[in-house]
């Protein structure tokens, strides 16, 4: 028999990115189960996210969580999916005695001991997209489909305020694109002569400006391996400026977003924005897997083949990143800015008939 749950906790305890490609799932339950009441829980650097996330009823980080035990048996949570395997977590839901525990057995042992709801599915071995492979926790509620891209990319609902203080530093310009050239060291990095070389394509447009955006350490990386990126006249340096509610706002209200396989792009594609992925070629980082989605999101690669870079653990950048030439990616800018100018001014045309 399938669960019958009342309220659901969903845990999801590593990455940004990870999270994104999570939360889904809360929408496709609100979907099946409309009365359920869906916790998630993530850590406290994640959390800002998931609160613009509105198929999630109340959020837990986990650095708040100094007893789970005590936690989960005081809570009415009758069901934990574990979608991040966590050993401490998995431990704590079953001395606290929730009811249902479910949790992918393939290479965890502990969830073997854990969980009484036991999956068993590799992620390697799979051609399925990362949030497509978050599907299978959801098989012992009877949600046994696994949606396609187009589906999953239609089961985001965020609501995202604008920022007047934002609002007032993109207005000088008529397109503001944000490229995240860093990636904290998730996954290969579009290398940075090429962001360079795309500023210096897009810099004849007046209406277009660039925001660079990144940690702290990463803008001094920036700073020190690309300075001329920074010098030209139409970029800014926002690295280290925003919280992460802010950064969600800021691309929000921006027109575009350019990043490898990180966060920040995942962010954009789920809100909507205007984005385009940078991937290598090897499976197991590839748009197959790790690709943006999103309505506006597009994933750009260019394999090149036996990739030594994709081979070396922890390259930073490899053949096939460069392989994807700054010209094609500002090809597809300087679409979204026409586009952008046909809608306002189909805009303003139908609302100048209508007075």
């Amino acid at each position: 028999m399938p669960i019958k749950s009342q309220h659901i906790m969903i845990c999801r305890t590593d990455n940004i990115g990870d999270v994104i490609l999570t939360l889904p799932l809360t929408a496709y339950l609100k979907q099946h189960f409309p009365s359920i009441k869906i916790s998630f829980l993530c850590r406290a650097y994640a959390a800002p996210v998931v609160r613009f996330c509105q198929t999630v009823d109340q959020i837990v980080e986990l650095e708040t969580l100094d007893d789970p035990v005590a936690y989960f048996s005081a809570s009415d949570i009758d069901t934990i999916v574990f979608a991040q395997p966590d050993k401490r977590l998995a431990i704590a839901a079953h001395k606290a005695n929730v009811p249902n525990r479910i949790g992918n057995t393939y290479r965890t042992w502990f969830n073997w001991f854990h969980c009484n709801w036991r999956l068993r599915f590799s992620k390697g071995s799979s051609t399925d997209h990362e949030a497509q492979l978050n599907f299978h926790y959801l098989r012992p509620l009877g949600c046994n489909a696994i949606p396609d891209r187009d589906t999953i990319k239609n089961l985001y609902h965020f609501a995202i305020p604008r920022d007047p203080a934002l609002e007032h530093l993109i207005s000088p310009y008529a397109f503001n694109l944000i490229i995240h050239p860093k990636s904290n060291g998730h996954g290969r990095e579009w290398p940075i002569e090429h962001y360079v070389a795309l500023a210096h394509l897009l810099s004849t447009n007046q209406d277009l400006h660039l925001w660079v955006s990144g940690s702290a350490a990463e803008g001094l990386w920036i700073e020190k391996h690309a300075p001329e990126l920074l010098q030209l006249s139409n970029v800014t340096n926002v690295c280290g400026q925003f919280t992460l509610q802010q950064f969600s706002e800021f691309i929000h209200m921006a027109d575009g977003l350019i990043a490898s396989g990180t966060g920040p792009l995942h962010m954009s594609a789920a809100f909507g924005q205007r984005t385009i992925g940078l991937f290598p070629g090897a499976r197991s980082m590839n748009p197959s897997r790790w690709g943006a989605l999103g309505a506006r999101a597009q994933s750009l690669c260019q394999p090149v083949v036996d990739c030594q870079g994709c081979k070396t653990k922890n390259a930073m950048t490899c053949a096939c990143m460069k392989n994807i030439l700054p010209a094609t990616v500002a090809k597809t800018v300087l679409q979204w800015l026409t586009e952008k100018r046909i809608s306002e001014n189909t805009y303003s045309t139908n609302s100048a008939n209508s007075i």
